[in-house]
């Protein structure tokens, strides 16, 4: 295969996995009833002077389907970890017992269950938006190719493969969602 042709379609792949691995992310912030230290990624603490993730401090774990705990590395932490919980917005209520952070993830409502389906099927969409812009961009870069070193046949036959990749990726994102879905509904 003409190396041309295969770095544009290794770029639209790299591009593709990149776009899902977006999405999983994004997936695992929404909350789906259960505890999951992931929900808890994006919180950020101060530590003697830098900002750091809340993993990097301390040991979060989810000892049942309602509860995460926080055990930091030093006690002092305790009061630095609650207050950032709580100015995340999560709608969390920290407490501690001296030792570690609890958290009480409350359970979702049905209205709530619906709204966070309905947040997953829209990244659900922007992702295959992602994968159809990265397939786009390589059809685009095939068509411009000089065509007097490469036949038709072959630049139609590298979009079927873009193509089928991009079908491929698309079916991902979908098994995906499903599954965040019947993960979110289920009470």
């Amino acid at each position: 295969m003409n190396e041309e042709l295969q770095f544009i379609y290794d770029s639209a792949k790299e591009h593709m996995d990149r776009t899902v691995l977006h999405f999983e992310k994004a997936l695992a912030k929404i909350r789906a009833g259960r505890a999951n230290p992931s929900m808890l990624d994006e919180i950020r603490v101060e530590y003697y002077g830098n900002h750091v993730p809340l993993s990097q401090v301390s040991n979060v774990s989810t000892p049942d389907a309602r509860t995460i705990t926080i055990q930091p590395w030093e006690r002092n932490m305790i009061g630095v970890i609650e207050k950032e919980i709580l100015n995340a917005g999560l709608g969390f209520n920290p407490s501690n017992n001296g030792d570690v952070v609890i958290i009480n993830v409350p359970p979702l409502t049905e209205d709530r269950r619906k709204d966070l389906a309905k947040m997953a099927r829209s990244e659900a969409e922007d992702s295959r938006i992602g994968i159809r812009t990265a397939r786009k961009e390589a059809n685009d870069e095939l068509k411009r190719m000089d065509h007097s070193h490469i036949s038709e046949d072959v630049i139609k036959d590298h979009e079927a493969q873009i193509q089928e990749l991009t079908n491929r990726y698309i079916k991902n994102i979908d098994v995906y969602l499903e599954k965040k879905e019947a993960e979110i509904m289920t009470v």
